[in-house]
């Protein structure tokens, strides 16, 4: 029985990516119609919606951290490491893109993988910035940006991949710069 409610939640799991990654509004019922399942299957499973959507987020942080692992941040040479977690990362967002739009909070585990290859890339010298969540800011925001790039952009073509252009332009970025001052930016104002 209990193999039996793991197959059919991780069907409603995938149902529920595809359908939304079309349709982000559509219903449980609906789901339950993709996944080939009785809607009383699927509310027995999830409670809710919301219920649905916190174990779609929570699937997410587990491919995070299966990313962390496989790019090998606590070992690996750490710029190899960024550029293999970005490689995974963006193929995440094209195979998962309602999940990843879902804009939800990272799991601790999670968070504490990508601390720890920010300061393997401050202590190895490829960064100066020091905050951790200024870091993190400026790769997801670069991250965005890149996705974004049409195929041909000619940045993205000379970098030879999105994950090798996101490298150049995280640590590029934070290489020079920390995270804005905002004393400087009141005392221009205030004078």
């Amino acid at each position: 029985m209990r193999a039996d409610a793991e197959r059919s939640t991780a069907r409603i799991l995938e149902a529920a990516e595809a359908v939304l990654a079309v349709h982000a509004g559509a219903s449980l019922e609906r789901i339950a119609d993709e996944a080939g399942l009785a809607r009383a299957t699927v509310h027995r499973r999830f409670a809710s919606r919301q219920a649905l959507l916190d174990a779609l987020v929570e699937q997410l942080n587990q491919r995070y951290a299966r990313a962390l692992e496989q790019a090998r941040v606590a070992t690996a040479p750490p710029v190899a490491a960024l550029e293999h977690v970005s490689e995974i990362v963006f193929e995440l967002k094209i195979t998962h893109p309602f999940v990843i739009g879902l804009d939800a909070e990272q799991s601790p585990e999670v968070r504490a993988g990508i601390e720890l290859l920010f300061a393997r890339l401050r202590h190895a010298g490829e960064i100066t910035a020091s905050g951790s969540d200024w870091c993190r800011a400026v790769y997801l925001s670069l991250m965005t940006e890149v996705h974004l790039l049409p195929d041909d952009a000619p940045d993205l073509v000379a970098a030879g991949s999105r994950a090798a252009l996101l490298t150049k332009a995280v640590l590029g970025a934070l290489r020079l710069a920390g995270p804005p001052c905002s004393t400087r930016n009141d005392d221009r104002h205030s004078g």
